[in-house]
């Protein structure tokens, strides 16, 4: 590759971490209270709930899928793990890994083995999560309140360093996320399945096990995501999570992930997930904006990035073919 090529190919990647840097600058300068260190903890710990859940769609992204059922997978979880809750902290937990698991499975077992669109079977589940939580909640009428004394409430609102344990919880997972891509078989694999699912397929790789897998993850993250955030409000709020998978693909988009697949890392999300929140944050700071123009700046924002992504993506493979 040339210069150019390569510092194109260099952008897609990193570029996120580098705007992330240039906006936190910024706004250290024009706002006194953004720099603070309680600003700083409420951005993780908001960051953290989108996070995870972004961590299992950037695999899913990857291997040129897509997931559009987390949203309501994540407010199904919250649901689930207060009502959970009364029976103790480990069936709080359990039940909506349980339950998000088996609908992330279901995904994947259409996709892979039932050949059908990803965007297709995750729409039909994302209606069917939210149609089981409204059943549960008595059509969203019924808020279950969980103990504040239980380990797993205690988890949820708990610090430690001067960080809430679902920051650190997320951290721990997308330290495993960067070992799982760039370290193991699986891994490979599911970059392998992004670029060509025929190459992958006559390479002799499990593309269908893997590809139920890999939904199986992400429903999983989203479950494990709303069990900590209704834990993190001692309750299972029903209206949560509308919009998520919405704000988990322009993360894991604005991290350098291609939306084709084949190509994108899990600290670019990171990164992707803290850009977003940190920009909401500066609006929020700005005061005098409507709180609405959050979704506008986002848009507008991952338009951006999709198209750099398309002319960087082009610059790369031109040198790649050379």
């Amino acid at each position: 590759m040339t210069r150019k090529e390569w510092l194109a190919a260099l952008v897609q990647r990193r570029g996120s971490v580098v705007v992330l840097a240039l906006v936190v600058v910024v706004a250290s300068v024009a706002f006194d209270s953004f720099p603070t260190l309680g600003n700083a903890q409420n951005i993780a710990i908001q960051s953290s709930f989108l996070a995870i859940v972004a961590l299992g769609m950037t695999f899913v992204i990857i291997s040129g899928g897509i997931d559009l059922s987390v949203g309501s997978v994540y407010a199904l979880g919250g649901v689930l793990a207060a009502y959970g809750n009364q029976w103790g902290g480990l069936v709080g937990l359990l039940l909506p890994l349980a339950v998000c698991g088996a609908i992330g499975l279901l995904n994947g077992a259409l996709v892979a083995y039932g050949r059908l669109a990803p965007f297709i079977v995750t729409l039909a589940t994302l209606l069917g999560a939210r149609g089981l939580l409204l059943a549960i909640t008595d059509e969203g009428s019924t808020t279950r309140l969980m103990a504040r004394d239980d380990w797993l409430t205690r988890v949820g609102q708990g610090t430690f360093l001067g960080l809430g344990i679902p920051v650190w919880i997320t951290l721990a997972l997308f330290a495993a996320g960067v070992v799982v891509l760039q370290r193991t078989r699986f891994g490979h694999a599911t970059l392998a399945i992004g670029g060509s699912r025929e190459a992958a397929t006559l390479m002799g790789l499990p593309v269908a096990r893997n590809t139920m897998l890999l939904y199986l993850v992400s429903g999983l993250t989203a479950g494990l995501a709303g069990a900590l955030a209704a834990a993190y409000s001692a309750s299972g709020v029903t209206i949560v999570g509308e919009g998520l998978e919405l704000e988990a693909i322009a993360a894991v988009v604005i991290g350098g992930t291609l939306l084709t697949g084949g190509a994108g890392t899990v600290g670019g999300t990171l990164a992707g997930v803290l850009l977003l929140r940190v920009i909401q944050n500066v609006i929020n700071q700005i005061g005098t904006l409507n709180p609405h123009y959050q979704s506008v700046v986002s848009g507008a924002f991952l338009a951006v990035v999709v198209a750099v992504q398309a002319y960087l993506s082009r610059a790369y493979l031109r040198g790649g073919r050379r």
